[in-house]
């Protein structure tokens, strides 16, 4: 069989459900420092220099004590109070970001991703490039520097994504998107789905996408991302469906695009999900406010 054709797995997804960062702290860290936990926010911390003493927390999964001395990423996506030793007076090198993913933690990516990835900024292929403009940028104050700083962290974010992707297993990916999108016979047909939401998807269809046999396709999706394929379509559509709405657009003008014969029909996708109707959860989605 001959090997799936390169894709990229990564676009769809971040152009539907963004994500942004803001620079917060450039400097030495001293002593202890604590990052409280806030609804819809994820931290990226990179430590330049010095060294990181990372109490654990056995109620959060996390190993009981670590301590860093080279150069590391420590991204925390999901909001999870954390907090940081560093030595009381030389300190540690930091930049810091937070990050704000659409949809907060059902954002389709960070539901895969464990509660935090370190990684030496050595191990990360393609970092390099895009922390050398970042830290420039952090070094002296110019026009524009912390818009810019904002959009090289998304870089780099993006630069570790990938690599993710690609080494799932060495950070503790659970099943999901993440593990479908690193297999390349899967990524062909979610990338499809991704970018063509609308197609009438057959089963057929998605496995000729993944250049696999029905049966063979629908049971490697299932294992790799826990769902069954139209499963996963369903909630792609939900999830577009309903960051639509936030934007004001019509039921039957998002039931058109994702290929549902009318407006009833995606209502009837709301109700099997979630229990109510788009008006329903639209109302419920402005009364808690903005994630």
């Amino acid at each position: 069989m001959p090997a799936a054709a390169p894709v990229d797995r990564l676009s769809g997804v971040l152009e539907h459900f963004k994500v942004r960062a803001r620079l917060f702290h450039n400097g030495p860290l001293c002593g202890v420092s604590r990052f409280p936990a806030e609804p819809g926010r994820g931290f990226l911390h990179v430590m330049r220099s010095g060294r990181l003493e990372l109490p654990g927390s056995a109620r959060a999964g996390m190993p009981r004590r670590r301590v860093f001395t080279e150069p590391t990423l420590l991204f925390y996506p999901r909001p999870l109070a954390h907090r940081f030793h560093n030595p009381p007076r030389e300190g540690s090198d930091f930049v810091c970001a937070e990050l704000e993913f659409d949809g907060g933690e059902r954002h389709p990516l960070v539901r895969t991703l464990p509660p935090l990835i370190v990684l030496p900024l050595a191990q990360v292929e393609g970092l390099e490039p895009a922390l050398a403009l970042l830290f420039n940028e952090t070094e002296r104050l110019r026009c524009g520097q912390r818009l810019l700083a904002d959009r090289l962290f998304e870089v780099v974010l993006i630069q570790l994504l990938r690599w993710v992707i690609d080494h799932p297993a060495e950070v503790g990916v659970r099943p999901g998107l993440i593990n479908g999108l690193a297999d390349p016979r899967l990524a062909a047909a979610l990338v499809a789905l991704h970018e063509e939401p609308g197609a009438p998807w057959s089963l057929a269809a998605m496995a000729a996408r993944a250049g696999m046999s029905r049966s063979a396709f629908a049971a490697a999706f299932k294992a790799a991302v826990s769902q069954p394929p139209a499963d996963y379509l369903a909630d792609w559509r939900l999830s577009l469906a309903q960051t639509e709405l936030r934007r004001g657009r019509q039921v039957k003008q998002i039931a058109d695009e994702l290929g549902y014969a009318s407006a009833p029909a995606l209502s009837r996708l709301f109700s099997q999900r979630l229990g109510c109707s788009p008006r329903q959860w639209l109302e419920r989605s402005r009364a808690e406010g903005p994630r």
